[in-house]
């Protein structure tokens, strides 16, 4: 045999094994984790969530009781900090999963969470899809019964094998196998009738495989059939998900979106994606590459590490790229013991400018106990996250047809659009100095309207942030709908309950549909701009309006479908703040006209 067929036989054989291995790899962690790239079920619309998801959220995972959350909720409103949601995490239940509420934690639950419903909070549960015969932190650890009844009746996956998890040991339920969800379901059914408006379904399924020796093999067998992880993964979050729905037309699940490298096709797949999540952080600025003491802190972190609010900010934007169109993280992280407060007031401040405002996790929450900057500085952007709900909740019914979605990343480090209004460039480092890149066009500084960067291209600069502010730029033509009630903000006060508040940056002519957060229906603001005045339409009125418009100088008139406003009564003209404030009391579509 001469050495050039010797050579030829050895290329072909490197070629083969190349091939296997190739296959093999993604037979064994290509697919079953990532999914086909074509596959049209993952890569699809997000839901319609309801605008209560929007609105700030709350909780904390030190204390789990009844009494611990009655306690910031009391001190929340008390401060006049908004919340909508208290998230219920984990340990709620008596063993985990089943369901059961323990009655040391949360005494009488049906007063309690029916109360919090009258209240007008919303209640969010903690849950995953294992069916645990060891639980680490609820009041019954042992549960072998409880595990054996589901493996005796076939409703685990993996032939009923156990697999620990960082709560415990347990198998996982079989969602293909219609006995194992009637018994599922049925257990969860204690829950609904308490009126439960949501899971939050962490992230357990990632771990659905079977070990070959030392091999972890990412494929199990259920009711239909061998099953792929990630196949496993979609149906865990679509599943409950479209439950839930049967039981509660506006019921939403917590689902992770992207974290770190470990499924970067997304934990949800999109259209069982209501409300998403990037944890878990620590309560830090930058990764210094070692783990910190405060990590170990909490018990029940999934995913242990060094990342803080840079991980968080990168995970943001990667499940953005993605079309995952509510999304946030823990404010000021999820582990740890002690939160910096600066990293607090950073961390609000970038949460303010995300679908999701998610104030939780292990820390000191009680704002009246920390710093008085800290409840201050928060309250004033809870509130500036609550009044842009409108604005996101416009964003939610575009991206659910198709559309455009709330956030999009930008030129710039971190840097993305929220909306099409807003550019943020987040503070990531204990620094009060940050380096903005702003695209071509007028943009003014959103605390300061007399801030103003212009350019024919994107420009570029260094300026410092106070604690109180925050790296915000608005689009010169920008009418963004809100809904103020308080005059934290500076854009209105408890005058303007009830009414739309339009934020307008005239100069350039734009338009704004609004769909209105509570499904009444949709309103539209038009702007034209005239060498001698503005005009603002508005069409389908839903509610009386307050137009908060820029203008650099008095109006020499304001009228409204050719009535003259009286000035200091129909409207109002800051100097200092270069701000015309214009009411429309009545329900009416009209044309409004600024006078230059």
């Amino acid at each position: 045999m001469t050495t050039k067929m010797r050579s030829g036989r050895w290329k072909k054989g490197l070629l083969f094994s190349a091939i296997l291995l190739f296959l093999l790899y993604f037979f064994m962690f290509g697919y079953p984790f990532r999914g086909m790239f074509f596959n049209q079920q993952r890569h699809t619309n997000p839901p319609l969530t309801p605008a209560w998801a929007l609105e700030c959220w709350l909780w904390e995972d030190d204390i789990n009781t009844a009494e611990r959350a009655d306690t910031l909720l009391n001190g929340y409103a008390k401060n006049d900090i908004p919340v909508r949601t208290i998230l219920i995490d984990s340990p709620w239940s008596l063993r985990y999963n089943d369901f059961e509420i323990d009655t040391l934690k949360y005494p009488n639950p049906k007063k309690w969470f029916l109360g919090l419903q009258d209240r007008g909070y919303r209640v969010v549960c903690w849950i995953t899809n294992m069916v645990n015969s060891h639980s680490n932190s609820t009041r019954i650890k042992e549960s072998e019964d409880f595990f054996k009844a589901a493996f005796d009746k076939g409703y685990l996956a993996g032939h009923g094998e156990k697999n620990h998890w960082w709560q415990g040991d347990g198998g996982f339920i079989d969602y293909s196998n219609p006995e194992a969800m009637k018994w599922w379901q049925g257990r969860q059914q204690n829950l609904f009738d308490l009126g439960v408006d949501g899971w939050k379904l962490d992230g357990t399924a990632t771990l659905f495989y079977t070990k070959v020796g030392p091999i972890p093999f990412a494929y199990k067998t259920t009711k239909s059939g061998l099953m792929s992880t990630r196949t496993y993964m979609d149906h865990y979050y679509r599943d409950e998900y479209q439950h839930g729905l049967t039981q509660n037309p506006e019921f939403i699940t917590l689902a992770r979106s992207i974290d770190k490298w470990y499924h970067p096709e997304g934990f949800a797949p999109l259209d069982a994606a209501p409300v998403t999540w990037v944890g878990d952080q620590i309560h830090a600025w930058e990764s210094k590459g070692i783990k910190a003491s405060e990590d170990g802190h909490a018990k029940d972190v999934a995913y242990s590490g060094v990342e803080g609010i840079e991980a968080a900010i990168k995970s943001i934007l990667e499940a953005a790229n993605l079309r995952y169109n509510v999304i946030g993280s823990d404010v000021a992280g999820f582990s740890g013991r002690t939160i910096p407060p600066r990293l607090y007031l950073r961390w609000t401040q970038l949460s303010t400018f995300c679908g999701l405002f998610l104030n939780g996790g292990h820390g000191e929450r009680a704002l009246w106990h920390r710093t008085p900057q800290e409840l201050e500085v928060i309250r004033k952007f809870s509130w500036l996250h609550t009044e842009l709900v409108p604005y996101m909740y416009s964003y939610v019914v575009t991206g659910h047809t198709g559309g455009r979605v709330l956030q999009k990343p930008i030129e710039g480090k971190y840097h993305y659009l929220f909306g099409e209004d807003f550019v943020v460039a987040p503070i990531y480092q204990d620094n009060l100095k940050k380096t903005v890149t702003l695209p071509a066009g007028k943009w003014y500084y959103f605390f300061d309207d007399k801030n103003v960067v212009s350019g024919t291209a994107a420009t570029t600069f260094v300026r410092e942030y106070s604690l109180d502010e925050y790296p915000v730029y608005i689009r010169e033509g920008a009418i963004v709908p809100m809904n103020v009630e308080r005059s934290y903000t500076g854009l209105g006060s408890e005058a303007n309950k009830g009414s739309v508040t339009w934020l307008i940056y005239p100069g350039v002519d734009n338009k704004f549909t609004l769909f209105h957060p509570d499904k009444s229906g949709s309103s539209t603001v038009s702007m034209h701009n005239y060498n001698d005045r503005i005009e603002l339409s508005l069409s389908e009125s839903k509610k009386s309006s307050v137009f908060n418009i820029h203008l650099d100088q008095k109006p020499l008139g304001v009228n409204f479908n050719g009535k003259e406003l009286n000035d200091s009564i129909d409207f109002s003209y800051d100097a200092k703040k270069a701000r015309l404030i214009a009411k429309i009391s009545e329900v009416k579509d009209g044309v409004l006209i600024i006078k230059k």
